[in-house]
This record gives C-alpha cells, structure tokens and sequence, in this order.
C-alpha cells in the first residue's frame, strides 16, 4: 500500500497475504484497516481488489469514499441494510486516523532537544529519511544548518537488527565530527522491531570505552508528539548524566521547546535578578547563530555538560510546562532523584503570566524586580490601554502543542480577545483542564479540542466566524480560505524569514506580540475598506 497526494492505492497481494495488519479498529464489526483518515473493511477491500477489476471504477479512491461505493455496492447486491448503511456511516465519521497532523514526529523534538547540548550531534537510529525530513523540518525554520546522524536501517536490518550499524554509526560521527556528546533517539522502524538500545549502548561501550557521553531516549512517532520528544530527551539527559556534586548556587530553569529569542531572553533575566542558571537545552546560539569563515560541523552554543552534571546539586527547579506528566518530567527527576525542589510554571506569555515568574525569581534571588523589567512592564500596560479599543472582542482560533496554546491563550483572553477554538494534536488527556485552571476567565463556550488535526480545524471554522488566527505556519491555507489575517508564532514558521527570532515570552515578548496583533487587525481592516484611510 502506498500514499499519493492524498489518494490510497491498494495491492491485492496485500490483503491476501498473511502479514498481520497493524492499528485495526472496530467497523460494523469486522477488523478494519486505518490508515490516515481510512476506515474500510479490510474484506471489502480483498474483494474489491478482484471483483473491480475490468470496470469502470477507477483503481484508487479516497479512503472515505472506496468505503461509500463498496457499501453501495453491497447494498444493491442485497448484502448491507438501510440500517447497517447508517451505522457504518456513522462510525465512519468517527473513524480514528489523522489528516494533516497538527503536531510533529516524536524524534524531532528530540534532536532539536540534543542540539542544545554543547558540543553534540543528534543521531536517529533508524532510516535515513528520518533524519532527512527532521533535518529539513528544522532547517527550514531556523534557516541554521544542522546535521542530524543516523544509522541508515536497510531491509537486513530491519529485519535481523540494527546493533552493527548502529555502533558503526556512532564510530564514524565520532571520527568525523568529534563530538563531545551525541544524544540518540529511536524511530518508529528501531522501535517496532524491539531494538534493545540499552543492551547495545553496553556492548558499545565496552568495545569502545573512550567515546564521549551518549543518551539515549525512546521516541516513537506513533506515540506522542515532537513535544513529548522533547521533553523525553531532557529528562533522558538528566536521569543519565546529572550529579549531585558541587556548591548549591545555582537554579535549573527547564523552559520547553521555545524560540532562541526567548530562551536568550531568559537567560538575560535570569541575569539581571543576579540568578547563576544553567538552561536544558539552550540552542539560542548554536539554531541562530552568526555567519562563519569557515564551516563549523558542530555550531557553537548549548548547555555545558559540566553544568548539568552539577544539576542536581542546583537550589531550585524551574520548569515551564502546565500538561506534563511526572514520567515526562526532568524537573521531577531531578527532585526525586537528588532533592532539587521544584516550581512548575505556564510559560510566561502576557502580563499575568511573566508576572508569576517574577514573583518566583524575587523569591529565589531576594531581589525586587530590576528597574529595567518594571519599565518594560509600565509600557507594556500602556499598550493594553492605547490599542485595546481596536481588537477588543475579536473572534481568534488559536492551535499549536498544548503547552503552548495554554499560554497563548492566557495572552489573548488577556488582551480582550475572544478565544473560540483552542485546538493541538497533543493527547495529554490533560489540556483542557490545564488551559481552564490557567485561563479562569475563559467562556465556558469556548471549543478546547486536543488530538484534533488540521482537517477538523478547517471544518470546524467557518461556523466559528473567526477574525483571526494564531499559531504556526501551517494554519495559513486555513485563514486564507477564510480571507482573515494569521499570527504566526510557535513552530513551524516555514513561510517567513525569522521565526527562530519571534519572541514570546516576557513582558518584552508580550509587547513585541501585542503590537503584532494590533496592527495585522488595523491592517486587515484598512485594507478592507472601500474608500482607504492613512491615519487613525
């Protein structure tokens, strides 16, 4: 079987066979085959593949609607029921699969997670075009070069293992690139055929002795998201390297997947409140960086293993997230393991919000807030009141990883916009009463959707009458079709130069995203209007 542009071809040696048929569903009773948004008895599709054959049908269909015509066919055969039909119509409807994920795969996050780490290559135990699209993938929003290793699994492998290549693998980077550090995450083909990675990782080392620190982290794309990568790498990180030696001076801030901008900005606040910190990961230089006169094969930036061996002997924990669960937690880890209290935070988007994270770090610091960041909040609510008037009560639709809509959100319900559909491709089976305790004032009108796709999102916004929309990139062909602006912020931002550089988080990022949003309303409605108007 394989996928085209959407369509879905289907080979009769397929469904003949014996191969087992994985992720099979309930469908009017008998197993099914999902594949994207297909539910098909997978009987019906072993005789569609004989019984079509020298007719007009073409030879592939949409999933949804090789279903309807094999139905109709066996109803006018006498084979299917007005009241079987309806039923199978109605589960069809809800059949599981995903069109146009709203979310990304689970080793992304994870390289994107190693980057931060001084002097580290990611390697992907696993096919080649993994490591080839994540690279892209990445690439195309930081617009930094980034080399992502990897195993390169063939048929033998997948077949009988992948131990040689693997630490073939990590000798060849190590020769090439001399990295102190390579952080591996498995992929769905590694993970499917059982790879015992702890086992192998053994093997290398007792083979192998003088290579440098290697963590390894278990991330399937078939369970989670590029979020839960993420986070899973960080905790692997700490559970394998931190110690609890050194003087108790410093403060672990763990601020999740962000921009480079933002985690400067973080580390410039830490800064000013006097805070020693050490950040996990930090990619703020080594995904925007400056230009070179030479090629560099490993940028320079990220968090110094040095530094996170003495994690656990820091002070305090910071870590920003509200859906994690304590298995995804480095923070936890690290307060489990070694005692380091933790405080878990929002991420700080708006006034409330950075606010909570002041107050933790005037605590932590015994300092007040530096003059600098009270002036940067008095401008900010000087804004609020200058711009409120133009995008009070604005319909937004905002969609992205959940942590990050929970925070966006807050923002916008803050600003006086009004939130009808806050939406992610996450299951955490914790957003909606994550963003409801954040948000306390949000409507109870207000549609939180988590596992939902970008095809739901398409269908569900026209009767939503949105004025806006925020989040990444990938919503644009939805807002354009609906003829309102897009606030591109988040991951991806594949069709603007600067994405790595969108600040969010702070009263600084605040305003930069307040001002952003004032100005595409007035523009959208400047442009809108028959006559035109250059002053306000």
């Amino acid at each position: 079987m394989t996928k085209v542009k959407g369509e879905v071809h289907f080979s009769e040696a397929y469904f003949k066979s014996d191969i087992p048929v994985r992720n099979r569903h309930s469908f009017a009773g008998n197993p099914t085959f999902a594949y994207d948004r297909i539910a098909v008895p997978v009987e019906d599709l072993a005789d569609a593949t004989t019984s079509r054959k020298g007719t007009n049908h073409p030879h592939h269909l949409s999933g949804r609607d090789m279903a309807r015509s094999l139905r109709k066919e066996r109803r006018m055969n006498g084979e299917l029921s007005a009241a079987c039909e309806e039923d199978t119509e109605s589960q069809l409807k809800h059949c599981t699969g995903t069109r146009n994920a709203c979310k990304l795969c689970t080793p992304l996050g994870a390289c994107l997670a190693f980057r931060g780490i001084e002097g580290s290559v990611p390697f992907l135990h696993g096919s080649q075009g993994c490591s080839t699209y994540i690279r892209r993938y990445l690439i195309s929003h930081f617009r930094e070069p980034m080399d992502i290793a990897s195993s390169n699994f063939h048929e033998e492998s997948a077949i009988f293992g992948g131990s040689s290549i693997f630490q073939q693998g990590v000798r060849n980077v190590v020769r090439q690139y001399q990295p102190t550090f390579v952080g591996v995450a498995t992929t769905c083909l590694a993970e499917t055929i059982g790879e015992d990675m702890p086992g192998i990782l053994r093997d290398l080392r007792a083979a192998s002795p003088d290579l440098p620190p290697i963590v390894q982290v278990s991330t399937a794309s078939y369970r989670g998201t590029h979020i839960d990568g993420f986070h899973a790498a960080v905790r692997s990180t700490v559970e394998q390297l931190a110690g609890g030696d050194g003087a108790k001076d410093r403060i672990n801030l763990l601020p999740g997947m962000l921009s480079p901008a933002d985690l400067r900005h973080l580390k410039e606040i830490l800064g000013d409140f006097g805070l020693a910190g050490t950040m996990l990961p930090d990619y703020s230089e080594s995904m925007d960086g400056g230009t070179w006169s030479d090629y560099e094969p490993i940028q320079a930036g990220g968090t110094p293993l040095e530094e996170i061996r003495r994690m656990g002997a820091a002070r305090a924990t910071i870590e920003l997230g509200s859906v994690l669960s304590p298995a995804q937690s480095g923070g936890v880890a690290l307060e489990e393991k070694f005692g380091v209290p933790l405080t878990r935070l929002p991420l700080p988007f708006g006034l409330q919000a950075t606010d909570g994270l002041f107050d933790v770090l005037e605590r932590l610091s015994g300092r007040p807030m530096p003059s600098k960041h009270v002036s940067e909040r008095a401008r900010l609510l000087d804004a609020y009141v200058d711009g409120h008037k133009y995008i009070f009560g604005k319909r937004v639709i905002v969609y992205g990883e959940e942590d990050f809509v929970i925070g966006m959100t807050g923002f916008l319900q803050e600003i006086g916009l009004d939130p009808v559909l806050c939406a992610s491709g996450g299951r955490s089976g914790r957003f909606e009463a994550a963003l409801r305790a954040h948000v306390t004032d949000l409507p109870g009108s207000t549609a939180v959707r988590e596992g939902y796709d970008f095809a739901e999102i398409a269908e569900s916004s026209p009767g939503l009458a949105p004025d806006l929309f925020v989040g990444s990139s990938k919503g644009y062909n939805i807002a354009r079709k609906l003829g309102v602006p897009i606030i591109r912020v988040g991951f991806p931002i594949h069709d603007r130069i600067g994405g790595q550089r969108v600040l969010h988080v702070g009263y600084r990022g605040a305003q930069q995203l307040f001002d952003g949003i004032v100005n595409t309303t007035m523009d959208q409605k400047q442009n809108n209007s028959e006559v035109g108007y250059a002053y306000l």
